[in-house]
């Protein structure tokens, strides 16, 4: 599944898990949302973006381990006019 943030970051997908293209677990998807290891809101999926949106995010979820991958080589995707703001996903 090719997901990208907003602004174009690419993110990669397994398993229900997203993690950053430097590989690092990002959060785990629960139906169109992604909340963080910590169990926090990171964003809500829409048109393959992953936007974060304040009005979702009041939700919390259980935390999970997960471990860091290999890094990606992807290249950035154009920026969306999708509403919500970037998400806060290091690279």
């Amino acid at each position: 599944m090719g997901l990208y943030t907003k602004n174009g970051r690419p993110l990669e997908v397994s398993g229900g898990t997203v993690y950053s293209r430097s590989g690092k677990a990002v959060g785990r998807i629960r139906s169109d949302k992604v909340y963080g290891p910590n169990g926090r809101y990171v964003g809500t999926i829409t048109g393959g973006r992953l936007v974060h949106r304040s009005t979702d995010s009041a939700g919390i979820s259980s935390s999970f381990a997960a471990a860091n991958r290999a890094g990606s080589a992807q290249a950035h995707g154009a920026a969306s006019a999708v509403w919500g703001d970037e998400p806060d996903i290091p690279d």
